[in-house]
């Protein structure tokens, strides 16, 4: 069981028999009263974000998830297919519960599922991914790194802002969370 201390983002926890990850917390104590940590839950089946405020000596059940690696296969209007690479069993899931990470997903990559009890649920990007620019302007001879953007469609269907020098076929590295160009892959 966690205490309320132990509401870290990042944490998973299980609430009327949900998952939710920490997305924020704030502890808080206001002058006689109990302590209290206010945070912002994603429910992890569904996507849908609350908020709530525990009390101090509330206990929270940890929720029974776990991570394992996959492979994205592909996708259709309503489902994107992965294939497990332990059991090399294939697994659907819906598509509107990855609009968040589709943008980062490419044919063949390599993600982690996220799992309740055995049952995928979701998928985590890593904090950045490398992709193939495959169109963008090309660079021209003096451009530098501090000159400006301009906008490159990647392997994966996303646009990102890049500087200059980037040309096609060049494989850089976006930041997952942002959605913004980070650096050239090396």
């Amino acid at each position: 069981m966690y205490d309320i201390t132990d509401l870290k983002p990042g944490t998973a926890i299980q609430l009327d028999g949900e998952p939710y990850l920490v997305i924020s917390s704030q502890f808080g104590r206001k002058s006689q009263s109990k302590a209290n940590m206010q945070c912002k839950l994603k429910n992890i089946k569904t996507g849908a974000v609350v908020a709530r405020n525990f009390q101090g000596s509330e206990k929270i059940e940890p929720a029974d998830v776990s991570y394992r690696k996959v492979q994205y296969l592909y996708s259709d209007d309503a489902t994107c297919t992965f294939m497990d690479l332990q059991t090399y069993d294939q697994f659907p899931l819906p598509r509107e519960t990855l609009e968040e990470v589709l943008p980062y997903l490419v044919e063949g990559g390599e993600v982690d599922a996220l799992l309740f009890g055995e049952t995928p649920i979701g998928i985590q990007l890593k904090p950045t991914v490398t992709l193939k620019v495959i169109e963008t302007m090309p660079g021209v001879k003096g451009d530098t790194a501090t000159g400006g953007n301009k906008p490159a469609k990647l392997e994966s269907g996303l646009t990102v802002n890049v500087p200059l020098f980037i040309n096609e076929g060049d494989v850089i590295k976006v930041n997952t969370e942002s959605g913004q160009y980070m650096s050239r892959a090396e």
